[in-house]
Parts: C-alpha cells; sequence; structure tokens
C-alpha cells in the first residue's frame, strides 16, 4: 500500500501521506510523495488521481488531452471564462489538430494552422482582427504550456514560430462626450435604457458588473457605488459572479447628478428590494437599445465596452493620471490605462501650450 499514517518523530500520525511511483511517456521512473491529509479516503483519492493524470500518454488524441485541461481548469477560472475558452478552442483550435496524437504535433503544423487562420475571409473579404487572431494564439499556447508542466509532454510546438496578431488594437472605438449626450438624449423615452447607461458612461464599469448591480450596492449620501459582482450567462444559466480580477473589487465616487438620477430610478420601481437586481435584461438588450439610439442620432455605433473606454478616455482629456483612472476602472495595472492615452490627441497639444506658458512666465 502507498498510503500511510504520517507518522515520525515528535507527530502522532493523525495525518495521512502518499507516496508512489510512476514512469513517464519516456520511460524514465518517479517518485511522489504529499502529507497532510486528514483522512484515508483523501489520500487515496489523490493517488488515484495522481497516477491517473502522471500515466495520461502522450501519444493520446489532441481531442482526449483537452477534455484532461478542461477538467484541469475547471476549478480554478469562473465558469464564464471556462465557457469562452471552450467555445474559442472548440471553434478554432479542436478541429484542426483534434485527430492528431498530441506528441506528433509539429511547429510545421502550428505554422500551418495559424497560417489558416491569417488567410481566411468572410463574405465581406474580412479576416479576424489582430488582437482576436492573438488570442487564439494565446491559447493554444496556454494548451501546450500545460502538456509540458503536467503531463510530460517534452516541448511546446508552438513556441519555434512567430505568434499571429497584437497583443492590443491600434485603434479603439469611443465616444466623445458630445457623442453621449446625443445618443442619451434619444433613449430618454426608455428609463431603465437611459438610466443603465448613464452609469455605463459616466462610472466606466463593466456590462456584467452594470447588470449585477442591487439598490445596496449604492450609498446615495456619501456618493459611492460598490463593485463587488459579475452578472454572466453561463450555457443558458443566469450567475452573479465574483468580478474580474481583485482590483475590480472597488468603490467608485459618484458624481452629484448622477446620484440624483440614481434616487429618482430607485422611486420609480415598485416595491424595490435592496438585494433585488436594477437591470433585469441582458447584454442582448442594451446592445439592442444602443442601435437604437445611434440609428436615431446618427452617432456611429460602438460596442457596449466601448463605453468604459469612453470614460477612461473622457478621464484622460480631464488630466487625471493613469495610476488615479485605473483605480477608478478597477484595472490589474496601470499598463492597462496607458493603451487608452492616444483617444485624446489633443491633450499633447495642451500640455505643449502650457509648457510653452511655464517658459515664458520664466523669461519675465
Amino acid at each position: 500500500m502507498s498510503v500511510f499514517r504520517d507518522k515520525w518523530a515528535g507527530y502522532d500520525g493523525s495525518t495521512w501521506r502518499v507516496v508512489c511511483y510512476y514512469t513517464d511517456w519516456q520511460g524514465k521512473k518517479h517518485r511522489h510523495e504529499k502529507r497532510g491529509f486528514e483522512t484515508k479516503r483523501e489520500a487515496i483519492a489523490h493517488e488515484q488521481e495522481f497516477l491517473f493524470r502522471k500515466t495520461q500518454d502522450v501519444t493520446m488524441l489532441f481531442s482526449e488531452f483537452l477534455e484532461l485541461y478542461f477538467q484541469d481548469l475547471k476549478p480554478q477560472i469562473k465558469p464564464s471564462t471556462l465557457e469562452n475558452k471552450e467555445t474559442l478552442i472548440n471553434k478554432h483550435i479542436r478541429p484542426y489538430f483534434g485527430k492528431r496524437r498530441l506528441s506528433d504535433i509539429s511547429p510545421g503544423d502550428v505554422l500551418q494552422w495559424r497560417n489558416e487562420l491569417l488567410c481566411k475571409r468572410d463574405d465581406q473579404g474580412k479576416g479576424y482582427t489582430p488582437t482576436y487572431l492573438r488570442t487564439i494564439d494565446n491559447q493554444i499556447n496556454a494548451i501546450f504550456n500545460h502538456a509540458v508542466k503536467y503531463y510530460g509532454l517534452s516541448k511546446n510546438p508552438c513556441l519555434f514560430g512567430k505568434k499571429m496578431g497584437k497583443s492590443k488594437a491600434s485603434e479603439m472605438d469611443y465616444w466623445t462626450k458630445e457623442e453621449y449626450l446625443r445618443f442619451a438624449e434619444a433613449i430618454k423615452d426608455k428609463p431603465m435604457s437611459y438610466y443603465a447607461f448613464q452609469l455605463l458612461f459616466w462610472t466606466g464599469i463593466r456590462c456584467g458588473e452594470l447588470l449585477a448591480l442591487t439598490k445596496a450596492d449604492f450609498d446615495l449620501e456619501k456618493k459611492t457605488l460598490r463593485i463587488n459582482k459579475n452578472y454572466q450567462i453561463v450555457k443558458g444559466e443566469e450567475m452573479i459572479l465574483t468580478p474580474k480580477s481583485d482590483k475590480s473589487n472597488r468603490m467608485i465616487i459618484l458624481p452629484d447628478f448622477l446620484c440624483r438620477e440614481m434616487e429618482d430610478y430607485f422611486e420609480s420601481i415598485y416595491k424595490l428590494q435592496d438585494d433585488a437586481r436594477l437591470f433585469e435584461v441582458t447584454k442582448y438588450f442594451l446592445h439592442h437599445e444602443m442601435e437604437r439610439g445611434c440609428k436615431k442620432t446618427g452617432v456611429k455605433e460602438i460596442r457596449i465596452h466601448d463605453l468604459r473606454h469612453s470614460h477612461c478616455a473622457l478621464l484622460i482629456s480631464l488630466g487625471y493620471s493613469p495610476i488615479q483612472i485605473a483605480e477608478r476602472m478597477g484595472h490589474e495595472s496601470v499598463t492597462i490605462t496607458e493603451r487608452y492615452s492616444h483617444l485624446y490627441p489633443t491633450v499633447q497639444q495642451e500640455m505643449a501650450t502650457k509648457l510653452d506658458g511655464e517658459f515664458a512666465e520664466g523669461e519675465k
């Protein structure tokens, strides 16, 4: 038996440990030991799971390995993130590599796969965006890295060629304040839509954060909005999840006008409960409302997420630093915020003009 009472000098053996041996796909023998299991059953379960994974032959089909990959990720990431990964992989990666042996996939195979994606065009002759191509490339790289790290694959075949796409977009859509105000005026005929877009534009919160909001998240006396959850639909099921990252848990200070508007909105909802969702709609509904407002006003159509870009761009135009903006937006790092700096090129000119003035003052 490879499961034992964990007895050693000065310890009473109240926990269990596992000691087992396995042979990897190259025929090399290894020893594995882990301690601290509270029950024998837990120790045996760990041993069986560990040996199952370690003795998996890397000559298995790529599609078979994907099932292990998803199983490994499931406890570690949010259901919505896992669903997005599965969708992307099943659309762009599994069809090409699924019936091939994991260990037989070569750098040349990856090169051909990349070239096919780079050449793919839709009915209008458009290919995938550079950022989307980079997302696909990062995903296949993650799959093979997982195989190398945990299942004994000798090398990652993605590392021998140039990655597809770009890590960030060269252009980013957004609305100026003037464009947004025209749009907002046009959707006032539906109060819920109006208040939802007011929050999106003037606070920069994410769509999922907006759709998870309750009355209890607002303290209108202190003029604060608490962001601590995220609404998602995963495989047809509505879920309230934790925010995107640790930095996404934040408190936003609201401008006075927005506090007054939210108070009006609360009063308009009959018997509003503190824990009830304020906007019981979906992202699709908001997208439809954006289309409606754009058609009425002629304002260019952007994505819902681009309202977040618009808020960030507005703060940049008002002179706030990347660090200050990152805290309000819930960005994981300042470098994310810095990607928006090109949205208001006139800020650079204003800086130069102010520096001119400072120099002139010194010459007097």
